[in-house]
Order: structure tokens, then sequence, then C-alpha cells
């Protein structure tokens, strides 16, 4: 009775929507586009900001990596520990719709009677890949809902950083005897991960050489923290390394709450979704005059919503 009730309950409602199962999230996504530049939405979204209390764990790299097959085993873990899960899984856009291509729920293989988790497929839209405003409205709804959240990104082009845009712990995936090793060495995106994968691991030594690539590749990075990037050779078909890559994801996310790093990172993170959105809809000139208007890092969709009708009435003839 009580979900039924939230669920005819305004989608905007944080204390619903923690209540109000499936179908209040779905709701809250669809209003993600329906109430796009609406006070509603933006003050909603930053609510949603302030109770975040997901672990979001960004999941990346190159197609056919094995993404989808890791994201299932987390998943599967994180569930039979007792965890709530929210899954994004960022795919391509269609030219023609503009929607998601590939559709990665028919590769997340859930239960969808279980209420302990939520995937949605996104489209990249603009970002290559990447993550469109949408996909980061998403991640912070399901941040204020669910124990974990899991960001899986197409992984082309530069979407590998933009992964660093909302996820606590960036898992890189690498796959053994495709070049991808060395790939990473050369992409400039040392400092991006926070956790190496080297997947399919039960190639065995293709696999463990990979491994040692990406090793020798890190210490020649100069560290930008204290934290030292853990390279993980994992399986997820046969099971080897998923404990060792859950280990080293706690690991890093007590590392983050005892060092202060994960609210510094959240705050540059905030910082960056405004820079972002004034970027896409206004340029480099529109970003440059944004940057001498009041802003608050604390309400991050409010301020977006403010500089937004300030450039507007800036640039109207």
């Amino acid at each position: 009775m009580k979900a039924d009730m939230a669920s005819q309950a305004s989608p905007l409602d944080l204390s619903s929507l923690r209540v109000g199962g499936k179908r209040a999230m779905a709701r809250a996504l669809a209003a993600i586009e329906i109430g796009a530049g609406s006070p509603e939405l933006a003050a909603f979204l930053d609510a949603c900001v302030a109770h975040r209390r997901a672990h979001m764990i960004g999941l990346t790299g190159p197609p056919g990596v094995g993404k989808s097959t890791l994201s299932n085993a987390l998943i599967r873990s994180w569930r039979a520990s007792g965890a709530t899960v929210g899954v994004i899984a960022v795919d391509p856009s269609s030219q023609r719709t503009g929607g998601a291509l590939l559709g990665d729920r028919a590769r997340l293989a859930t239960d969808p009677e279980d209420r302990g988790i939520f995937v949605r497929s996104m489209a990249a839209r603009d970002r290559l890949g990447g993550l469109s405003d949408h996909a980061i409205s998403a991640a912070v709804i399901m941040g204020a809902i669910y124990d974990y959240v899991l960001i899986e990104s197409v992984g082309i082009g530069q979407s590998e950083a933009d992964i660093s845009l909302v996820a606590d712990s960036v898992i890189l995936c690498i796959q053994p005897g495709s070049g991808d090793s060395l790939q990473f060495m050369k992409a400039g995106i040392m400092e991006v991960p926070d956790v190496v994968a080297v997947t399919k691991a039960d190639m065995g030594a293709p696999a463990q050489r990979a491994k040692a690539e990406v090793e020798g590749a890190l210490t020649l990075a100069a560290p930008v923290s204290s934290w030292k990037v853990p390279v993980v050779a994992v399986s997820a078909t046969t099971g080897s390394g998923l404990d060792g890559l859950a280990a080293a994801l706690n690991a890093h996310e007590s590392w983050m709450d005892s060092s202060g790093q994960r609210v510094r990172r959240r705050v540059l993170q905030q910082r960056g979704w405004i820079r972002e959105a004034i970027r896409v809809r206004f340029g480099s000139e529109g970003l440059n005059a944004a940057a001498s208007l009041e802003q608050n890092e604390q309400k991050p969709f409010q301020t977006e919503l403010s500089l937004a009708k300030n450039l507007m009435r800036r640039y109207q003839p």
C-alpha cells in the first residue's frame, strides 16, 4: 500500500522515491527530460546531491573488453551481500532517434522482480560515449537511493575522463593481447583510474603480461595523491580475481573517507557539472562569461539554471 501511494506522489519527492520502488525510480528518471530546465527539477536534483549515500563506481574501457560481463559479476556480489544497486549503462546514441543504440539492459542479467536493483540504459547523446547531462542527473538521483551506483561507459574517445565527473572510484578495464595496455600508456589517461582491471585473466600469460605493462606504466606517472592504483587480473567467467577487485574497491573507498578525498572529489565534480552544462549550451564564450557570475557549488543544478538564465538575457538581441 505504501509503495502504491508513493507511485502516485510527485516524481520529484525524495521521501516518496525512497519507498516507491522501481516504478517511482522510473518516473523520477523520466522527469529529467520532462522537467528539464525547471526550478522544481533543479531543486530536487540538489536535494539528491545533499543526500547522496551511494558509493559511485565508474566502469570504463574500450568496446569488447568485457565491461558488461564484469558488471554482472559485481552486481551479483553486491546483491548477495544485501546491498542495493543502481546501474546506468551508457550506450552510443542512435543517429536517427537519439536514444541508446545498444540497450545495455539486454546484456545485464538481472532479475526484474528484484526490488534491490534498477538498471537504466542511457544514450551518450553528444558526448561520444561519455556522460550526457541526463546521465549525470540520473546518477545523482540513484546516488540518493541505493548503496552502490555503477555507471558503465562505452569507452570511446575521452569518455574515460568523462566518467570522473560522477564516480567516486573509477575502474578502467584493459583486455590482454589487444594493445589496450600500450594504448593506456600513450593516451594520457593514467591519472583517471583508481583501479585497473585486466579482464579475461583466464587467458593466462597474455593477461599477466598486460598486467605487468600497466603496472610499469603507472610507475612512470607522477603521483597525484597517496593512493597507489592497484592492477587486478580478473576473469568474470571463472570468477578468479573478483575478490581482489572487491577488496581494491573497498580499500579505495576507505582511503577516500579517511583522507577526505571523497568530499574534495565531489566538490570538484559539482563544479564540473556546472562548467560542462554551461559549455554545452553557450560554448567557451558563455563559459568565460559565467566565471564572473555568482555560483553555489553546493547547489550545482540550481546554480546552472541561474547562470543559464543570466547568460540568455546577456546574449539575447
